[in-house]
């Protein structure tokens, strides 16, 4: 089992490799807002454990067994980031709290998140519900009726 924070540098290399063709240390850094050390400390534990090769001054490359986790970290992320957004969080808040939430859910509830998503991503036009929840979002105020404040 791997920590949160090891599955994010391999989502980060794996995110950087597909943006550059290759993931070096700086732009991991970069992306995880760390030092070069940092990075490179985590790269030598991951190597390791058989996620990536890390060769210095060469960068890294993720193993397949480093790939398919990645995949599944990203996949996670870009869904609970899309479904956030559907839900009216604003781009930047949806990315920092899908990057929490994607190792927190249980597997069955990104699933059923992912299902609805894609549902509404595959729906004709944009449902007519979108619109009427970012309006009641503006305002509290149902369009059928009601003030919002039902759960509170």
């Amino acid at each position: 089992m791997l920590s949160r924070k090891a599955e994010d540098y391999l989502e980060a290399i794996l995110n950087v490799s597909e943006a550059m063709g290759h993931a070096k240390i700086k732009y991991i850094a970069e992306t995880l807002e760390l030092t070069p050390p940092s990075v490179i400390e985590m790269m030598k534990k991951l190597d390791r454990d058989g996620f990536v090769t890390y060769r210095k001054y060469d960068g890294v490359t993720l193993t397949e067994k480093g790939r398919e986790v990645a995949v599944v970290i990203k996949d996670r992320h870009d869904t609970l980031k899309a479904f956030l957004e559907i839900v009216n969080v604003p781009e930047e808040i949806a990315d920092k709290d899908a990057c929490t939430m994607e190792h927190e859910l249980h597997a069955i509830t990104t699933k059923q998140i992912k299902n609805l998503v894609n549902f509404v991503k595959k729906s004709p036009g944009c449902p007519i519900w979108i619109d009427r929840f970012r309006k009641f979002c503006e305002n509290g105020e149902h369009p059928d009726g009601g003030d919002g404040h039902e759960l509170e």
